[in-house]
């Protein structure tokens, strides 16, 4: 077994301000100067806090991590959306794929124990066991079993012909096994297996993170990564174009214009802005009311006013981003008369992380309370946010998602937002017909009919009007001049990795 290395904590950012956050270490070095050439630090201004302190089940904390270069599962998800190899070397599927067997690499992890099939088992255990569950793992029950040293048994009841691809998701990644708290959290700290370990955060507002040097991908190019979380866009915005970063996540599109042309890249992604109305409680319970919403939607309006061409009116759940969608998509089926709103109170509520969401719901309440609805909006931060909407603590929500975030397959999707038992259900639908149609689909193994089934279970929820989706987005990324290799990534997961480097 390889010893730990000790390295130095540098960079720290202790500033709650972004100005100058980046400008000295806690030794008094500048990391400016630490930050030019081979092995200096990356700094990073990221649009979303952790909300779980980092732990990766519940809220989107486990995808800051794998953007950071900090976690990974078995497998990861690549840029063709196929499962790749990651701390799994290979893989095969037993008992008609009611379980599959993992064969894993040499690896540590970065408190230097090795990367046993024990200690993914239990990692695996934990997650399954998780409450709420990992999205990934919606309507499945997963269970795990070391074979010997190196292999792992994977078993999910039913047959689970995407299990490869769930186990990409960030929230199945693996942790040593003294990450595992007796509450059910999980402490990354010096315990994943990533090019960077997690040494040091700052609330929910900063985190520090080192090469980790005996990565089994190989040492990366820079020496840390200095992450801070600014929800206010035009302050990330700022802070590229001042070089106070040199990587910046979700640009506004309002700001797209000022900024070096050379700085802002732009990529296709599965991304949508919807907004989802609460089918459990309150005036959306209607299905008359939820059809009268729709109808009043100009999604046109959205995609022109508020994104300025940097996205494109929805055509449903999968957006021209996956190219198979197009050619496959049938009309929504089941749909309620709309019935007059009559003066109806509602509240819509959405985070300004992303500052275009703000803007969205601003023209939704216009063009809704045009149709008769009276219409109150909420702002927040998501983390803030995050907790009353899931308690369904309002009508509706603007909320934008990556359609294959969770693990790239069209159907996992379907099952954990809109089934009954989906644990991001933000519609709280629970409708037989769709329920049925879900499973239908996840019983597919063929890529092809999965594809078929995921579109016939599309036009089932849309026929319910519990979401309706606005705009498919394109996400903006600033990089500095300097960097190289970042990973701009369609799926959101990876930011950067051992070549990313300035």
């Amino acid at each position: 077994m390889r010893s730990p290395r000790r390295r130095l904590i540098a960079g720290l950012l202790l500033a709650p301000v972004l100005s100058g956050c980046f400008a000295s270490n806690d030794d008094g070095s500048s990391s400016d100067s630490a930050g030019s050439g081979e092995g200096g630090r990356l700094r990073v201004a990221l649009a979303f806090q952790p909300t779980e302190n980092y732990s990766p089940y519940g809220g989107q904390d486990a995808f800051i991590l794998s953007r950071l270069g900090v976690s990974e599962g078995l497998t990861r998800l690549d840029a063709n959306g196929t499962a790749a190899p990651a701390l799994a070397e290979s893989w095969s599927s037993e008992q008609d794929g009611r379980s599959w067997v993992f064969t894993l690499r040499d690896a540590t992890f970065q408190d230097g124990s090795e990367v046993t099939a024990k200690a993914v088992a239990s990692a695996l255990t934990h997650a399954a066991a998780a409450d709420p569950a990992p999205t990934a793992l919606s309507g499945v029950k997963l269970t795990a079993e070391a074979v010997g040293d190196d292999r792992v048994k994977v078993g999910t009841g039913q047959a689970d012909p995407v299990l490869p691809l769930r186990l990409t998701n960030p929230s199945l990644a693996v942790f040593a096994p003294k990450a595992y708290g007796k509450d059910g959290k999980v402490n990354p700290l010096g315990t994943a297996t990533g090019p960077f370990e997690l040494t040091r955060t700052t609330g929910d507002t900063a985190a520090a993170l080192d090469r980790y040097g005996d990565y089994w991908g190989g040492r990366a190019q820079v020496s840390g990564i200095d992450a801070r979380f600014v929800s206010d866009g035009t302050a990330r915005a700022n802070a590229l174009r001042t070089g106070d970063v040199d990587i910046a996540e979700g640009l506004p599109v309002a700001q797209v214009a000022s900024l070096d042309k050379n700085t802002v890249h732009e990529v296709n992604t599965a991304r949508n802005t919807s907004l989802y109305l609460n089918t459990q409680q309150g005036v959306f319970k209607d299905a008359g009311l939820r059809a009268a919403a729709r109808e009043a939607i100009d999604t046109s309006a959205v995609a022109k006013g508020v994104y300025e061409g940097h996205a494109e009116p929805a055509r449903g759940i999968y957006g021209p981003a996956l190219t198979w969608a197009a050619g496959k998509r049938t009309e929504p089926t089941g749909r309620t008369k709309a019935t007059d709103p009559d003066g109806e109170a509602i509240t819509i509520a959405t985070y300004n992380d992303r500052p275009e969401l703000a803007e969205t719901a601003q023209v939704l309440q216009q063009q809704l309370q045009k149709a008769g609805f009276t219409v109150k909006l909420e702002v927040r931060t998501y983390a803030r946010l995050e907790s009353d909407l899931l308690a369904k603590k309002f009508d509706a929500a603007v909320v934008s998602r990556n359609m294959m975030l969770d693990t790239g397959d069209p159907v996992t999707v379907l099952a954990g937002d809109f089934a009954c038992d989906g644990s991001y259900n933000l519609s709280f639908l629970c409708d037989k017909d769709v329920d049925q149609l879900v499973e239908k689909a996840r019983a597919e193994a063929d890529p092809g009919k999965r594809q078929d089934a995921a579109m016939k279970a599309e036009a089932a929820i849309l026929g319910t009007d519990a979401v309706i989706p606005l705009v498919h987005l394109k996400v903006v990324t600033g990089l500095g001049t300097s960097v190289k290799g970042a990973l701009l990534d369609p799926y959101e997961r990876q930011f950067v990795g051992t070549g990313t480097r300035r």
